[in-house]
């Protein structure tokens, strides 16, 4: 992998990640662009112990542009693009209209591949692993800024979804704090810690589920399972069999397989639906320690977390979405109309 990084005109890092080591950047940003200016704030919600960001300049952003007006492809000609050069293999930037900014963290944008029509199921394994490496870079640069305590790196696919560029792309996202979902998780690994004298949880799920009949696909360094209490119709949790806290964390041989197993995955939840469909809509994200103190949760350390990819779908069967209501979205208590070992066996029927 060859990292090159440059700034476009209003000054946002952008840095190509390219298969070959002898490709050259220097493509400079022709666009007539000032600099960003953002609003972000993070407030946080004093009965819910939670944070919200507030981002008015988002009301701003690019919204379902032509394919011939995309930004995320590269430039061409006198069609200038947040892409200066006139192709690439894998590219990040900074994000120009970002949730979160400055002291309030770090917004990137994750372009998968130059082909504006194609999809991550449709890279090749060697694409695939050049966009884990990518990832890992990412982690491992914004750890190292002093507004960021978390890193996230997710894809939101699909219309469904609420996706405004369809150009196949992912976002970095490096919050200020730990985030909600990880706290949760921190105080029942802390919990559990406890209550069986040391045990990890991360370990006893992944022992349970690998004898389980939820398992949807295996390999010698990662599984892949519905979880016995699936929130999504159709939901998996990709996690490499060696525990480790982020992506830093994943050996040569791990990392090697990874391409393989998960593009097998996304092509599954492709032909989830059959033939007809729209493209499956989901949300794929990586879940990592934090890199701040976690003092608040009493005898647990980084180590002791579990990197996992969390990937699934809101189509709850052909033709019909599973809209978060009353129950989700007002007391977060959600309702799964598809049992687990059901979305499971469907998974392992689609096997290509």
């Amino acid at each position: 992998m060859k990292k090159t990084s440059t700034r476009l005109a209003d000054g946002r890092e952008l840095i190509y990640y390219d298969l070959r080591d002898d490709s050259v950047r220097d493509a400079v940003d022709r666009r007539p662009l000032e600099r960003t200016v953002t609003t972000s704030e993070v407030r946080r919600d004093p009965l819910l112990g939670d944070s919200v960001a507030i981002a008015s300049h988002r009301q701003g952003r690019t919204y379902h542009p032509p394919a011939d007006e995309c930004p995320l492809c590269p430039s061409q000609g006198d069609r200038l693009s947040e892409i200066p050069d006139s192709s690439y293999d894998v590219v990040v930037f900074e994000n120009r209209f970002p949730s979160l900014a400055g002291d309030s963290g770090r917004c990137e944008v994750v372009c998968f591949t130059s082909d504006h029509d194609a999809s991550f199921a449709d890279l090749t394994e060697e694409q695939a692993r050049l966009v884990l490496d990518a990832w890992t870079d990412r982690t491992s640069e914004l750890s190292h800024l002093p507004s960021v305590e978390q890193v996230f790196c997710f894809e939101n696919r699909g219309a469904e979804i609420g996706v405004t560029l369809g150009h196949p792309h992912g976002q970095i996202y490096g919050y200020p704090f730990t985030t909600p979902r990880t706290a949760l998780m921190l105080r029942s690994l802390a919990a559990h810690k406890d209550a069986t004298g040391g045990e990890n949880l991360f370990d006893a799920v992944l022992e349970r589920e690998l004898a389980d009949e939820r398992v949807v696909l295996e390999g010698e360094h990662w599984v892949a399972f519905v979880p016995h209490a699936a929130h999504w119709p159709y939901e998996v949790h990709l996690y490499p069999k060696k525990r480790v806290p982020d992506l830093l964390g994943l050996d040569e041989d791990a990392r090697t397989e990874f391409p393989k197993v998960y593009l097998e995955l996304l092509r599954r939840f492709d032909r989830l639906f059959g033939e007809g469909e729209t493209p499956t809509p989901y949300i794929a994200g990586w879940h990592q320690a934090p890199f701040g103190q976690l003092e608040e949760f009493e005898g647990v350390n980084r180590d002791d977390f579990a990197l996992h990819l969390e990937l699934f779908t809101i189509r709850r069967t052909s033709g019909k979405l599973k809209f978060l209501a009353g129950s989700e979205s007002g007391m977060n208590v959600f309702i799964n109309d598809v049992p687990p070992e059901r979305a499971a066996e469907r998974l392992r029927e689609v096997a290509s």
